[in-house]
């Protein structure tokens, strides 16, 4: 099934966003994540709404992932683009941030989070026996 379905037709850009629950009143960091594109769910059974999943970490230290070993989170693609409700109203679920000077921050704390990990892309290496591993 995982491969019987078509790639995505829209995929969210690398880079900065806002989870809808961020408060613009609170740390800049809260709810904030770095977005690594999207990934593909290998496994038969799987349903074809879950067959692509946004890759992607959190930058505040309370979330999940974070707390155990830096791990990235996944969530389907399909709800990356799904409006949230907020107070009766849709309200788009992440909004990419394009200030310079918040992406710039928002870095530092990503680079601290995740030392040697401080390339905004994922990087791949090759094994000695020729199979590419993320790194």
């Amino acid at each position: 099934m995982a491969y019987d379905v078509p790639p995505p037709e829209q995929c969210p850009e690398p880079g900065y966003y806002y989870h809808y629950k961020h408060d613009p009143n609170g740390p800049l960091n809260n709810y904030a994540y770095y977005i690594y594109g999207v990934g593909h769910h290998t496994e038969d059974d799987c349903r074809p709404e879950d067959a692509f999943m946004q890759v992607y970490r959190p930058l505040y230290e309370t979330a999940y992932a974070y707390r155990n070993g830096g791990m990235f989170d996944l969530r389907p693609l399909y709800m990356f683009y799904k409006p949230a409700i907020v107070n009766g109203v849709e309200v788009p679920r992440f909004t990419k941030i394009t200030d310079p000077e918040v992406i710039g921050r928002l870095g530092a704390i990503k680079a601290r989070m995740y030392p040697g990990h401080s390339s905004d892309t994922p990087k791949s290496s090759t094994s000695h026996s020729g199979i590419r591993h993320p790194r």
